[in-house]
């Protein structure tokens, strides 16, 4: 019986998991189309880029990966200790890498911002580190950010 992917993962076994993203619909990801003889082999630099460039924001090493066709294969590594000794800006100024964040966020990182926070905002942002951390060492978020980063850019080239 099938098991919900969340379920899946247990990093107390292991940090260690093989993903595989598919393309859908007959859809190249990279290669030669052959029943329309269009090459997407420039978008396969596109998803390298992205992987190396998600590696240095989430607290998730990339092992080894494949660009087939139509479909990625990562063997990530999630590293617990890397997200345990991350500082509150650390966290921060990772996830704006990717996300825009918040306006209370930005703030935060400002050190002159900082000191004008009321209680109330400082919880808040102790709420969002906490979220955020968790999210960085998340391989369903990293999947994510690598997918939606390149349909958005394959979209944006037709």
């Amino acid at each position: 019986m099938p098991r919900a992917r969340n379920s899946q993962i247990s990093l107390s076994e292991t940090p260690y998991y093989h993903c595989v993203s598919r393309c859908v619909r007959r859809a190249f990801l990279c290669g030669e189309d052959k029943l329309t003889s269009q090459s997407y082999e420039h978008r396969r630099q596109w998803v390298e880029d992205r992987i190396h460039y998600l590696t240095e924001v989430f607290s998730i090493d990339v092992c080894a990966y494949a660009v087939m066709s139509n479909h990625t294969h990562l063997v990530l590594h999630v590293d617990l200790e890397k997200i345990k000794t991350m500082t509150s800006e650390e966290v921060f100024t990772r996830w704006h890498k990717v996300f825009n964040g918040t306006l209370l966020t930005r703030q935060y990182l400002v050190e002159e911002s900082r000191e004008r926070m009321r209680e109330a905002q400082l919880k808040t942002i102790e709420a969002t580190i906490a979220v955020w951390r968790k999210r960085l060492c998340d391989i369903s978020w990293f999947m994510r950010c690598l997918n939606e980063y390149i349909v958005i850019t394959m979209d944006r080239h037709r």
